[in-house]
């Protein structure tokens, strides 16, 4: 694996200048098994040594009852070929730089080493692979769970306190694998590598991916043979929505209740972490944000519609959610797959399928061509996300709706008395309808926030929602313009270059296409441009200016402010199959340092050349170039399947 950066010797597969003195191999890194010792596992092998001595080929899928996991190691494979790792996410974990060319560093990310397990005592730390279920477009398909991904151990960044838990996808057969054959093609595994950097590094809350390792001897039947690869990722939680939608399905309201808990007190920090009830719940907007550090057996509101703290839990999730859909949004990100089991607890992106950044803006576009009805296109992605969460509601209904007698020894033990049962029912639906208006305000809340940004003002007009978001959208989807380009070349223009109405039509043609403008006539495209630039120069000049001129070192910071939120680079459909093509058909590896490296810095002008972190970053100019250009034709809203 070569690395771009000139070091004069020095280990150069990341960052050295931004590591602390704490960093450490990944043989020494802390780790825990907090997941694995709090909650239930498969009771077939009730402990690491059972799941042990038990053959590898014996684990395969099967129905799995009162369990959130099963004890399972990763398939051993034979000669992995490590092809990249992400220089952000090692720093991330604290994983010392240059020791991913460790032979332990490769055989753990490739599932051959088993970090805390002692072989000869048979005991010690061991790996997992979750339960859970899901409705997919819609309908409930049953018991789901990991079916080709195994967590290997959590580990805390001793600087930042971040908990993550580190896990392997393509691993091998686990109970939950289904018909499938638990293993991932390098394809969709490059895809995944690539983005899940990609999103963090936007400040999109994404699941991350610390390496991609090849599997010289693994062979995959998708639609072809192809090449198999693991991709190792990390995430603060892999808990989703699906967790919860199984057990409410068996009726298993202990579990739910013992979920829910460890989710409270050890996926957000405690109880008391969790935001409070609303000033007014019927008008978010109108409304302070929720006090936090209320106890955990308050009860607030008034009775008829009592908030305990699984309300509390469940307003957390939704408000993470909402901030993640509505940054998706103002950067044009699809997730092409969003079923409760893609749904992330801890707000994150997750589960990277037939995912997209959108290219010609088009709002019912959706980059999964299974996807026939457009469930999961751009424009539904909002409601979609609230769709889930309400399943998630109903989950964690029962808790919700008994109000302040959550704690009542006989509702714990026994549950609902049919006597009681409308009046939870109602108390639980008033409250879940209640977040829905929160969920919706904290989701328009944010991404008026983003998009002001994204346009380079300071403040935000009620006016800017119809006139500048609504207007601009409009006039991308009639004359199909590029939605990251726009927002990234309005960043360099000057509004001195907007002065008159010509001068405006003159520089609309930095929007288009050079292969020419869609949907219309070029002189209607100017003139449609124009129009919005106009509207856009004004709001410029009363934020930035007097509201008649701006100074030009004030109009030059707002546009070094608009390039730090409009990136240079995202990583589009087209590049990436590029990529995937260069890397398994000619055998090229180190474009995956480079798309690695634009990915992490997408603000960027230029990559080539330039110093990071006191590093010559030696990049390929001819290719960032191609990459931040028009999106050749051929490769504009392409789709692709659910098959990885």
């Amino acid at each position: 694996m070569a690395s771009q950066f000139s070091t004069n010797g020095a280990s150069n597969s990341a960052s050295d200048a931004s590591y602390p003195s704490t960093a450490k191999s990944i043989n020494d890194i802390p780790k825990s098994w907090t997941f694995t010792s709090k909650l239930p596992a498969d009771s077939l092998f009730p402990t690491p040594a059972a799941s042990h001595k038990t053959p590898r080929d014996e684990i395969g899928p099967r129905t799995v009852r009162d369990a959130l996991f099963t004890w399972v190691r990763p398939q051993p494979v034979s000669s992995p070929s490590l092809l990249a790792v992400s220089p952000a996410a090692m720093r991330d974990l604290n994983i010392l730089p240059g020791s991913e060319s460790d032979a332990d560093f490769v055989n753990t990310v490739a599932g051959n080493k088993l970090q805390g397990w002692d072989e000869a005592k048979q005991e010690g730390g061991y790996p997992w692979a979750q339960c859970y279920g899901g409705f997919q477009f819609g309908e409930w398909a049953g018991q789901l769970g990991d079916g080709r991904a195994i967590s290997l151990f959590e580990t805390t960044n001793p600087e930042t306190r971040r908990r993550y838990e580190v896990q392997l996808k393509g691993a091998g057969l686990t109970p939950y694998s289904r018909f499938a054959d638990g293993k991932a093609v390098l394809r969709s595994s490059i895809r995944e590598f690539v983005v899940s950097e990609a999103l963090n590094a936007l400040g999109i809350p994404s699941t991350r991916a610390l390496s991609l390792t090849l599997l010289p001897g693994v062979k995959v039947y998708r639609e072809t043979t192809e090449p198999g690869a693991i991709v190792a990722r990390f995430a603060e939680s892999w808990l989703r929505i699906g967790n919860f939608d199984l057990l409410r399905a068996r009726g298993d309201r202990d579990l739910i209740r013992k979920l829910a808990t460890y989710v409270a007190e050890d996926v957000f920090g405690g109880w008391e972490t969790l935001p409070g009830r609303l000033e007014n719940p019927d008008k978010p907007t109108e409304s302070a944000p929720p006090k936090r550090g209320i106890p955990a057996d308050a009860i607030e509101g008034p009775e008829e519609v009592a908030e305990n703290r699984f309300t509390r839990l469940y307003r957390e999730i939704v408000r993470r959610n909402a901030l993640t859909v509505a940054k998706w949004q103002a950067y044009g990100f699809m997730n092409g797959v969003l079923n409760t089991d893609n749904t992330s607890l801890f707000g994150l992106s997750i589960d990277f399928g037939p995912f997209a950044f959108m290219d010609n803006f088009d709002p019912s576009y959706t980059p999964n061509h299974d996807d026939y009805m457009l469930r999961y296109s751009y424009r539904n992605q909002p409601s979609i996300i609230w769709w889930n969460l309400v399943r998630l509601g109903e989950s964690l209904g029962e808790s919700i709706g008994v109000g302040s007698k959550v704690d009542d020894p006989k509702f714990v033990k026994d549950g609902v008395k049919e006597e009681d049962a409308n009046g939870i029912i109602e108390r639980a639906e008033k409250i879940i309808m209640q977040v829905g208006e929160e969920c919706k305000a904290v989701f328009l809340g944010e991404y008026k926030k983003l998009m002001t940004a994204r346009l380079g003002l300071k403040s935000f007009k009620e006016s800017d929602f119809d006139e500048l978001f609504s207007g601009i959208l409009d006039t991308m989807e009639a004359l199909e313009l590029d939605f990251n380009l726009f927002f990234r070349r309005l960043s360099s223009v000057r509004v001195d270059e907007l002065g008159t109405e010509a001068a405006r039509k003159e520089k609309a043609s930095v929007f288009f296409y050079k292969d020419g403008v869609t949907g219309t006539s070029e002189a209607e495209g100017r003139k449609r441009v124009g129009e919005w630039l106009g509207k856009w120069r004004q709001r410029v000049l009363e934020d930035w200016g007097d509201g008649q001129s701006v100074a030009e070192d004030q109009d030059k910071e707002r546009m070094q402010a608009m390039k730090k939120v409009n990136p240079n680079f995202v990583p589009r459909g087209w590049i990436l199959d590029e990529v995937i093509r260069r890397v398994e058909k000619e055998d090229e590896r180190e474009v995956l340092d480079r798309i690695m490296h634009m990915a992490l810095h997408p603000f960027e002008e230029s990559w080539s050349g330039r110093s990071f972190d006191g590093k010559e970053y030696k990049g390929d100019v001819d290719e960032e170039t191609r990459w931040t250009s028009d999106v050749p034709k051929i490769g504009r809203a392409l789709q692709c399947s659910c098959s990885s």
